[in-house]
């Protein structure tokens, strides 16, 4: 099918080339989410916000756990194992806090009061687009307005990250996590 969206490979145009060069490449490696973007020119310049440098006002935990309950809640393998795989361990989060991203959710016991109401916030944006009044006075009693929307940047771009890659059919990645099912986790 011509229209379907696929991971684009080289040779590239010149302006493909040219934006592509600023997208990360870890051990020189494009992602097949970049590739992908690389359908358009327009989607590789514009698509996407890079809010994964040293100047979010958000600290880089809080940063992920945005990112991986995002991806989690669009059911994006893909990316949540992405994330998993490059942040994780940066960020200390535990296998339980890892799992708990995907099936334990904001009331898990491995979170901190902070984190249960930073979930808790991305999970109703996610589902409403909008926060119960107790969670969005809470939200704003821990967040500064800079950090505020930083969490509603990330969220929008992950929603549109996992859109991309969960109609691309997207593979894993072969270094990315897999998602635990709820039967492993019992086990």
């Amino acid at each position: 099918m011509p229209n379907r969206l696929h991971t684009v490979e080289p040779p590239y145009s010149q302006e493909t080339e040219a934006l592509l060069s600023n997208y990360p490449k870890p051990d020189g490696y494009l992602l097949k989410l970049f590739r992908v973007f690389a359908n358009s020119t327009r989607f590789l310049r514009k698509g996407v916000l890079d809010l994964l440098d040293q100047e979010s006002p958000l600290p880089m935990r809080q940063r992920e756990l945005v990112i991986l309950r995002t991806c989690a809640n669009n059911d994006c393998e893909y990316e949540w194992g992405v994330h998993v795989a490059g942040f994780a361990k940066h960020v200390r989060l535990t296998e339980d806090q890892i799992n708990a991203t995907r099936l334990g959710g904001p009331g898990a016991p491995c979170w901190n009061a902070e984190e249960r109401t930073l979930l808790l916030a991305v999970d109703e944006l996610c589902s409403s687009g909008r926060m119960s009044p107790k969670t969005q006075d809470q939200f704003q009693s821990l967040f500064t307005a800079e950090q505020q929307l930083e969490i509603f940047a990330l969220c929008g771009n992950y929603h549109t990250a996992s859109f991309v890659a969960n109609a691309a059919e997207i593979d894993c990645e072969p270094f990315g996590a897999k998602f635990q099912s709820a039967l492993d986790k019992d086990n």
